[in-house]
């Protein structure tokens, strides 16, 4: 495909709520192009290629693809991107968008105006992009496009007739669609004339090429063979190979200002390759600067995750090394647990976003994981003046160091029909939810805004959403601040030792409700022993919470034929010291599924439910 002049390039993205058409609608487009053959079927989805896309139904890695389209006689190339809708993968649309100098916003005209939308579309708003709506699966018989047209007006502040009618399934006004947006995305600023400088924006490890990175060009001309230096890294490499992706890697011999692309240069160490960075010729010429990059995102969920046998640590920290370069918000570093042994402390967007990380972990390393129970980050403001963040409960200094104790405030905007309104406020209230403000985006769809304890959405409050909207009911939230709370930090003793992988903190309400439950899930699980073991949960020095796991005992007085009663007191005080003497020198030994079930019932306790 040949390049025309850079005012017939295009760089738009598709953003959307979960599950609105993003990816089928991409798959029209390539059809139109001519790149792919006509294809139906959501399996048949091109650039959904990972197998848990196309398991789950839902787009989780942004995917770039070159179009070649012509118009009025002349040929543009468009370089289109598809996101995820989830809210768990929103900096996965930032960083797509940061490409990008237009956007179509897609809308389900049977289902309208969703939480994910709105918040897509002030993404776009802040990155200063044109945005074009579209209303998608007008041939659904529920397809309602006048309904929604006047909340995309009430809602997002777009003008209605501006709105365009599109099929993804069929295709119907796809090519209309593509026309609007070669009419209202400008074309991007660049100098092909002026030294090279280009923005990393994403990278994958192939096993025998190194890594692969993507580039977009803003001034300059790449060309194979050249030596290019990454800025960050201060490191230089030679370009084995340029290409394109269409949607397959396609070798060409050049990218110019305005392109995307892919380069291979026998990048063999990951350190070296950072998300955001700048690239340019060596050596590095004094007028080239580091562009911008992107905004590092901020874990929100916590989480350890270890290998079940300790000879595949190595293994998962490579898997975990190679699977961070192609997802940059995942944080991790080692640590140890005297019950799990070693592992790493991840930090991740959301608990979508924590379980699909978990899933690409053991399919693509071929390591079996335990994950310890989810924790959010936290404040703590010593006593001494010092303000420190917790990312685990073991580092929750002791009470009498504690000044104030903080947790992060989410900023939740939730659509539901209107005869849930009552029980949804109910359930926010129940969730320590502070009202904010009703929107009613039509009669029959309101949006209720609550600021609602991040903690909290991390448990059941998504499940809840759902159950009392008949999954009628979508949520969005982001991170508003940090707000003084009654915090404890629970801790788990087995047998008078605390058990660290089954500490956490909650709300000092909930705390004895939520130890019983652990208590009772280990009294199940952990074998009984030749002496008693005490389970208990505590706050400090308190015990709020106990369970008990009785002994196993030899019936001493079965051989003792008749005779005084003291004879058989004697034998049982016998025993009774026997147990003693062993339960100082004994040691209770956990097993792996006693762990798997107490983590799997605080997962049961709040894991979305997609």
């Amino acid at each position: 495909m040949t390049r025309g002049p850079i005012e017939h390039i295009r760089n738009f993205a598709i953003v959307a709520h979960i599950d609105h058409g993003k990816s089928t609608l991409a798959d029209r487009f390539l059809e139109l192009t001519g790149l792919v053959e006509k294809r139906t079927g959501k399996a048949d989805l091109v650039l959904d290629d990972l197998d848990l896309e196309r398991e789950r139904g839902i787009t989780i890695k942004a995917r770039a693809v070159r179009l070649p389209y012509e118009k009025d006689g002349k040929q543009y190339v468009l370089n289109l991107i598809d996101t995820p809708g989830h809210v768990d993968f929103t900096y996965e649309v930032s960083r797509s968008l940061a490409a990008c100098e237009g956007a179509i916003l897609l809308v389900d005209s049977t289902q309208g105006v969703e939480a994910q939308t709105v918040a897509n579309a002030y993404l776009a708003v802040e990155a200063d992009l044109e945005i074009v709506p579209a209303l998608n699966k007008i041939d659904m018989q529920g397809s309602r496009p006048d309904d929604v047209k006047e909340e995309i007006e009430a809602v997002l502040g777009l003008d209605p007739f501006d709105v365009l009618a599109v099929s993804a399934k069929t295709g119907e006004g796809a090519k209309e669609l593509l026309d609007k947006v070669i009419d209202t995305v400008p074309a991007p600023v660049g100098d092909p004339d002026a030294p090279l400088r280009a923005l990393l924006f994403d990278a994958v490890y192939d096993t025998y090429r190194g890594v692969v990175i993507y580039l977009r060009l803003i001034d300059g001309v790449l060309k194979k063979g050249e030596t290019i230096h990454l800025i960050g890294a201060d490191r230089d490499y030679d370009v084995t190979e340029i290409g394109v992706l269409q949607p397959d890697r396609v070798k060409i011999d050049r990218l110019e200002a305005g392109d995307s692309g892919y380069i291979v240069a026998s990048i063999k160490s990951l350190a070296d390759v950072t998300i955001g960075d700048t690239v340019c010729h060596a050596p590095q010429p004094e007028s080239v600067k580091l562009l911008p990059g992107y905004r590092q995102p901020r874990p929100m969920v916590y989480c350890g995750l270890y290998p079940t046998y300790p000879k595949d640590f190595e293994s998962l920290r490579k898997a975990l090394q190679t699977l961070a370069l192609n997802d940059a918000s995942i944080t991790f570093h080692p640590e140890t647990s005297e019950a799990l042994g070693f592992g790493f402390r991840c930090g991740f967007l959301g608990l979508l976003h924590m379980e699909i990380v978990q899933e690409r972990l053991e399919r693509d390393s071929d390591v079996d994981l335990v994950q310890t129970a989810p924790n959010v980050t936290y404040e703590i403001l010593k006593t001494d003046g010092e303000t420190i963040r917790v990312e685990k409960p073991s580092d929750v200094p002791e009470p009498n160091y504690v000044e104030e104790f903080r947790e992060p405030i989410a900023r939740c905007n939730m659509i539901v029909p209107h005869d849930a309104v009552g029980s949804i406020m109910q359930m926010a209230t129940d969730k320590r939810g502070v009202y904010v403000e009703t929107q009613y985006l039509s009669p029959t769809r309101v949006m209720l805004v609550y600021d609602v304890p991040l903690q909290e959405i991390v448990f059941d409050f998504y499940d809840k959403l759902k159950s009392a909207t008949r999954g009628y009911g979508t949520l969005d939230y982001d991170i508003k601040c940090y707000e003084k709370a009654d915090l404890v930090r629970l801790r788990i003793l087995v047998n008078s030792v605390e058990v660290d992988a089954l500490s956490m903190i909650c709300h000092r309400e909930s705390s004895e409700r939520r130890g019983r439950r652990v208590l009772a899930s280990l009294r199940k699980s952990i074998p009984r022993h030749l002496f008693k073991v005490p389970l208990q949960a505590a706050i400090g020095g308190k015990i709020v919470a106990r369970e008990t796991i009785s002994a196993m005992r030899k019936d001493v007085t079965a051989k003792c034929y008749g005779g005084d009663i003291s004879r058989k007191r004697k034998l049982l005080e016998k025993q009774k010291a026997g147990k003693k003497r062993m339960k100082q020198v004994g040691n209770v030994e956990i097993p792996q599924a006693a762990f798997l079930s107490v983590l799997g019932s605080n997962d049961d306790e709040g894991k979305k439910r997609k």
